[in-house]
């Protein structure tokens, strides 16, 4: 891509004042981000993919194809959305689908988009079915047709929108309807990041953030980071904390070792909610087969919880297993434990 006119540079150091003024925590999230899709790292296909997006659009003097991108939470979505309105030099709007609730939430945002812009639309899958509607007919024709009034005497008044471009982000593809899946030109699934990926993130952010972390302890921290650079940047500022309050200052494997030691953090990149759930499941129940919601009461959590945020880790990890029966611990989950399987437990995961 060529590069753009500093202008870019400032309005996003303005929004990132704006953040220190509001938020520190969210300053330093927006700190990290890469602004250009050249800085972005991992995601090799879906940089290469989105970059001939871009460049076509560039060439033809017109907004890039609406964009839907896919994937588990924290590995790149928003920023990636904010890498398209820079690239692009136009204005970037977000929301989210839970917060669009009625057609009429969706046609203030709409009213106000001007040429080139990107209006980002986090968790895209959930948005009420009246403003997902209202949505087809934007991407498709650039109108909204504005209701007003109520009953017979309701009248439609038609709304001409500049080109402008949608980027949706979800984390369950599966939820979005056709129609709408169907309406983006170009689709991005996202992966989870390898430990060597993620062991650049973390001397990018280090960097940024003026850490001085050694190559062992950025290996240590990307080991257990889950394939995701949001846990790695969290993880690292923790490592950061025990360094600066118990240790020498300097981020070496001692002290990223002890930070995730205090924090609950195995070597396998479990927490404490991880371990709950699969020693609850091993150890009270047999190692299952367990529904999820009882699961869920023996933890304390939610059983929306476990399924979003424990059990896909869990899974992916090969430590417990889906059935149509619930879920079962596997030989490597009463392993990592320490623990011996049961001998008259059946292989239902097979």
């Amino acid at each position: 891509m060529a590069d753009r006119p500093d202008a870019d540079e400032l309005a996003a150091d303005e929004q990132l004042l704006d953040a220190q003024v509001h938020d520190p925590e969210r300053a330093v999230e927006a700190a990290l981000r890469p602004r250009r899709l050249a800085e972005f790292i991992g995601q090799r296909v879906v940089r290469d993919q989105l970059s001939l997006v871009l460049d076509a659009a560039a060439a033809r003097r017109r907004p890039p194809d609406h964009v839907l991108m896919a994937g588990p939470p924290g590995l790149g979505k928003t920023t990636l959305a904010m890498i398209i309105a820079a690239e692009v030099q136009g204005a970037l709007r977000l929301t989210s689908g839970p917060a669009v609730q009625h057609a009429g939430d969706l046609a203030a945002i709409l009213s106000s988009i001007n040429e080139g812009d990107v209006l980002f639309i986090d968790e895209i899958h959930r948005l009420a079915r009246p403003a997902e509607e209202m949505l087809y007919l934007a991407m498709e024709d650039f109108r909204v047709d504005v209701v007003v009034g109520k009953g017979p005497g309701a009248t439609a008044i038609p709304l001409s929108l500049p080109p402008f471009t949608v980027v949706g982000a979800t984390t369950r593809a599966g939820l979005l309807p056709a129609p709408l899946r169907d309406r983006f030109g170009f689709t991005a699934h996202l992966d989870f990041y390898s430990v060597a990926e993620l062991e650049q993130v973390l001397h990018r952010s280090a960097q940024l953030l003026d850490i001085v972390l050694d190559a062992d302890a950025a290996a240590e921290i990307a080991s257990r980071s889950r394939g995701t650079p949001r846990i790695a940047n969290r993880l690292l500022r923790r490592v950061q904390d025990w360094a600066e309050v118990r240790g020498h200052g300097r981020a070496d494997l001692a002290a990223a070792t002890a930070a995730l030691e205090v924090f609950e953090v195995d070597e396998r990149g479990l927490d404490r909610l991880d371990r709950a759930v699969l020693r609850v499941l091993c150890e009270r129940f047999g190692g299952g087969p367990t529904g999820v919601s009882t699961l869920a009461v023996a933890v304390g959590e939610e059983p929306e919880t476990l399924e979003s945020v424990a059990e896909p880790f869990l899974v992916r990890e090969g430590l417990i297993a889906r059935t149509p029966r619930g879920r079962v611990a596997t030989d490597a989950g009463f392993a990592h434990l320490g623990l011996t399987p049961p001998s008259s437990q059946t292989p239902l995961w097979s």
